[in-house]
């Protein structure tokens, strides 16, 4: 069996979903036999671009060893030193820098988006 290959964003999806509904097929056959080239590449290219899926990066050890620190500890206040971590941390992982913000609720979200990665990460260990 072919292994499934990941989706980088919207477009690589979109032509999963075609592939996997014989869409992809007939569209490549009129393209065919009409010499019109369908477009679809340059439209998964643009969609990719314009729709990304979060594609994360390895946790370095450094900061690997402290989320174990942060995850261990039960405090809802993210402390500013906390949140200047979390930022760099978060850039690294997922190449996107996130603006400070006294937000409980947008914090909670990157936390838990570098808690997936800490916990997939840490799984196999």
């Amino acid at each position: 069996m072919a292994r499934q290959r990941k989706s980088k964003g919207l477009g690589d999806t979109i032509e999963k979903i075609t592939e996997a509904t014989g869409i992809k097929t007939v569209v490549e056959a009129i393209s065919e036999a009409t010499g019109i080239d369908c477009g679809c590449g340059e439209r998964k290219d643009l969609l990719n671009k314009l729709f990304p899926y979060k594609q994360a990066e390895c946790l370095t050890d450094e900061d690997n060893e402290w989320l174990t620190n942060f995850f261990s500890v039960t405090n809802n206040q993210l402390t500013p030193k906390q949140q200047n971590k979390v930022t760099e941390i978060y850039k690294n992982v997922f190449n996107e820098k996130i603006q400070p913000s006294n937000c409980g609720s947008c914090w909670r979200d990157k936390i838990n988006d570098l808690k997936r990665v800490y916990d997939t990460q840490n799984a196999s260990k």
